[in-house]
């Protein structure tokens, strides 16, 4: 394959007494037209060479199908008001929907198909006043972070044209009960503040309808740390404004104030430690992981919130992981983890167990969605094998009927699902989901391919995901690893798999694709591997660290430059994650496994599709460009290596059905490539890259 030309620059850096080569660093300035030109031919090339792959327009054709679906979410109630989305089979985006009461006329709201000519201009979050008469929502221009908020009434559809506030990337609206006004995160949008700086600049602002928002009163202020984020939530009665400054996904302080007071008084001061706090009638209700890695629950009351008043209500399950909770119909909610699957339990306000909610089988729930003195609450359920349904929860019985569903042209009753346990590197045993068809064979040559995330505290539960369904009918498994630095098992999971731990999450995904081999799933040249964002980063060290032990890599909006990516996009709140190679110790660590510094010649790398996004605000894209320069660059390749760029996408790629079709179809055929399978209808034939 002939790449487009990339010149190579003998440019480096002296860090910590050790020569850090970067020869690439010319491709991190986007804006130069040079980049442009360059990113223009990978990706024109990269299309060129997707689009005559055998089986690609059978995938597209099936992914239609799959993709295009009636869908509705869980609904949020306010006042007697009912709001929610729902997708259509002949549109590309999700429309907001509204209803007075449970039985009332559907009603569009917001159908932001029509914002932009070219689709590129999304819904962002939305959240409805407590009376259901206003909406504030945010409007995101190329699906990336920055957003703009507005504000409409509900009854007419009309936006005001006074409401209007940039500055939205972090905003998560908190009304106030006389739905006048509510509480944001504002971030300013200034040129001169560089960007990876931009975090430490937000504070938390009050807006009054009607009023500039300019002129928006400053609540707390700014931290001015760059790592740690600024969030805020307030009760529901409007007496409680509680601010949490995070550091990373480690710890976190809590401040609050009363109503009408000025000045903050800390809660809680994080060391090496999580809070929530919930308020409800004069009551902190605060989940923690202080003292108890899978989490436990307090209550104190407001009169006196000190430390040592504290009453533990829910103590720690040593065998699940508390997650999250609600307080919905006079009682607690709260979400647990057992072996990476939900479990959803309903308690007292003081804490006594009344029931476990029956779950329609092993999957992934969502925390119920209600109110504090309404009986009823909402919640999403799918499995691997289950599409996604919606499902109502009557609090005081503990009832579950389903609300609604997805109808898809599948016969999941075809497929079974396994989870498997494997020992590490160090011994420590790993989750594995496996996913396959009932009649597969078991070869020892079935396409795979293992997915993994493993950071930020991040699960990956048993959900559904219809793009593996085409990949299922070849005869391929489909595989997820619940790897160290996740948390489907509480706080001593995530930490070991972050900072100088890191490299355990990389060793516990070779030890995923070991254990599928050694199980007569697969063979090395068999197995594929996936993952985005810090996922990109597991694969992209995968593939540098035992490029023997895989057959193809699909690597999405990845961090790659371990060395530099704090000083891009939002790269400085994730030091408390993975350290920075300003500090010598973690330069170290970083340095070992960056992966684009990993690259070496004369090695034969697996086949790579590189997969990103133009507008990505989040993870810049400079590590897309630099990693596949250098796997093109390496002396010795014999396998593709290809750079496909999302026009007008941000870190989740854009949300409309039709791009999703045409980047699933791209990923599959790759694979379907590289593999030999055929397409949908087509059969698998036999054959490896």
């Amino acid at each position: 394959m002939v790449y487009p030309p990339t010149r190579s620059e003998p440019v480096s850096d002296t860090l910590h007494g050790v020569q850090v080569p970067d020869p690439y660093r010319w491709l991190e300035d986007e804006k130069s037209q040079e980049v442009q030109a360059w990113m223009r031919a990978q990706d024109t090339l990269t299309r060129q060479e997707l689009s005559r792959m055998a089986g690609r327009e059978a995938l597209a054709r099936r992914f239609r199908e799959l993709f295009y679906t009636e869908s509705i979410s869980a609904p949020v109630r306010r006042g007697n008001r009912y709001f929610y989305t729902r997708t259509h089979k002949d549109r590309e985006k999700a429309l907001l929907y509204w209803r007075e009461g449970p039985e009332g006329p559907e009603k569009v709201l917001l159908d932001p198909n029509g914002w932009s000519q070219d689709g590129t201009v999304s819904l962002g979050t939305w959240v409805p006043s407590w009376d259901g008469r206003k909406l504030a929502f945010a409007q995101k221009p190329n699906a990336a972070d920055e957003a703009v908020l507005h504000v409409l009434e509900v009854d007419s559809g009309q936006w005001s044209q006074v409401d209007v506030i940039e500055g939205a990337k972090y905003a998560d609206p908190k009304w106030t009960p006389d739905n006048k006004a509510f509480y944001y995160e504002w971030l300013p949008v200034d040129p001169s503040i560089p960007v990876a700086q931009r975090p430490g600049y937000t504070e938390i602002r009050l807006h009054t309808l009607g009023k500039d928002p300019k002129q928006d009163p400053q609540i707390h202020p700014r931290t001015g740390d760059a790592s740690a984020f600024l969030s805020s939530s307030l009760s529901r009665d409007g007496q409680y404004l509680f601010v949490s400054i995070l550091r990373g996904w480690n710890e976190n302080d809590v401040y609050w104030r009363r109503v009408g007071e000025k000045n903050f008084r800390l809660l809680v001061k994080g060391q090496g430690a999580n809070y929530g706090v919930l308020a409800w009638k004069d009551q902190f209700y605060i989940l923690t992981n202080e003292g108890a890695p899978r989490q436990r629950l307090f209550r104190v009351s407001a009169a006196k919130p000190e430390r040592a008043a504290w009453r533990e209500i829910v103590p720690e399950d040593p065998q699940a992981s508390l997650d999250n909770l609600a307080i919905i119909g006079g009682h607690l909610a709260l979400e647990y983890q057992r072996n990476a699957a939900t479990e959803l339990r309903l308690a007292t306000l003081e804490g006594t167990s009344v029931r476990t909610v029956a779950l329609p089988g092993i999957g992934a729930a969502t925390t119920p969605e209600g109110l504090e003195d309404q009986d009823e609450a909402f919640f999403l359920f799918s499995s691997f094998t289950t599409p996604r349904q919606v499902y109502k929860l009557t609090v005081s019985s503990g009832a579950v009927d389903l609300w609604a569903k997805v109808e898809l042209p599948l016969n999941t009753d075809l497929y079974t699902v396994e989870q498997a346990f494997y020992p590490s590197k160090d011994g420590t045993r790993v989750s594995l989901f496996l996913v396959h068809r009932k009649d597969l064979p078991r070869d020892g040559a079935r396409p795979t391919l293992l997915y993994g995330y493993g950071g930020f505290n991040v699960s990956l539960p048993p959900s559904f995901r219809s793009s593996i369904f085409p990949w299922l009918d070849q005869g391929g498994v489909y595989a997820v690893a619940n790897l160290r630095g996740g948390g489907e098992y509480g706080k001593g999971w995530h930490e070991a798999g972050r900072l100088h731990q890191k490299q355990n999450v990389f060793d516990d995904f070779h030890a995923a694709a070991e254990y599928l081999v050694r199980a007569g799933y697969t063979r090395p040249d068999r197995l594929a591997i996936y993952g985005g964002s810090n996922g990109g980063l597991l694969v992209g060290a995968a593939m540098t660290q035992r490029p023997e032990l895989y057959g193809a890599v699909v690597c999405a909006v990845p961090l790659l430059d371990m060395v530099r990516y704090h000083q891009f996009g939002s790269g400085r709140t994730w030091i408390p994650e993975y350290g920075s190679a300003d500090n010598p110790e973690d330069f170290k660590v970083l340095y070992a496994y960056s992966p684009y510094h990993a690259v070496r010649p004369g090695v034969r790398y697996p086949p790579l599709l590189m997969m990103s996004a133009d507008h990505d605000d989040r993870v810049d894209p400079m590590h897309a460009r630099k990693f596949v320069a250098a796997v093109q660059g390496s002396p010795g390749l014999s396998a593709p290596a290809l750079l496909r760029i999302e026009a007008n996408a941000g870190h989740s790629g854009a949300d409309q059905v039709a791009k999703a079709i045409e980047s699933n179809a791209d990923m599959y055929a790759f694979l379907f490539q590289v593999f030999g399978m055929g397409g949908p209808g087509g059969g698998e034939t036999a054959g490896a890259r």
